[in-house]
């Protein structure tokens, strides 16, 4: 699937869920859904600045040339934000991500609902994603 495939699903998928509440349980459950990160890889290096949780993102390229990104939070609705969005870039060509709009945050409404820190870990959690597109995308030149 494409990223705008992938986004699409998920606001079909929120659509059925009218309460707040309800997303936010969705949300957290999908955090749960995220593979088991490697402490080895809660360092420094790998954790997003201006979060006001801890997380940590890393990424690597496949046999396919397409980007495989791996993360983890220590706040449940951020791990359940985090898994959101590596479920539309995961193992997607680095071009696609740097290119990706990410309009299923807006469409869903999850910027609105979001604390101003939480909101600006997101914009921060999409930089570093949109960063490790750029670093794959030059290595593939």
């Amino acid at each position: 699937m494409t990223i705008n495939e992938i986004q699409d699903e998920i606001i079909d998928e929120f659509s059925g869920l009218d309460d707040w509440m309800d997303r936010y349980a969705y949300i957290i459950d999908l955090g749960n859904t995220l593979p088991e990160y490697p402490e080895a890889d809660k360092t420094p290096a790998n954790l997003i600045e201006g979060c006001q949780s801890r997380v940590w993102i890393t990424a690597n390229t496949g046999a396919d040339g397409n980007v495989q990104f791996q993360a983890d939070s220590d706040a449940l609705i951020v791990k359940g934000i985090v898994a959101l969005l590596l479920r539309v870039v995961n193992d997607q060509p680095a071009s696609d991500i740097v290119n990706a709009d990410f309009y299923f945050i807006d469409k869903i409404g999850l910027s609105e609902h979001l604390s101003p820190t939480r909101s600006n870990g997101l914009v921060a959690m999409v930089k570093q994603i949109r960063n490790y597109g750029r670093a794959f995308q030059l290595l593939q030149k």
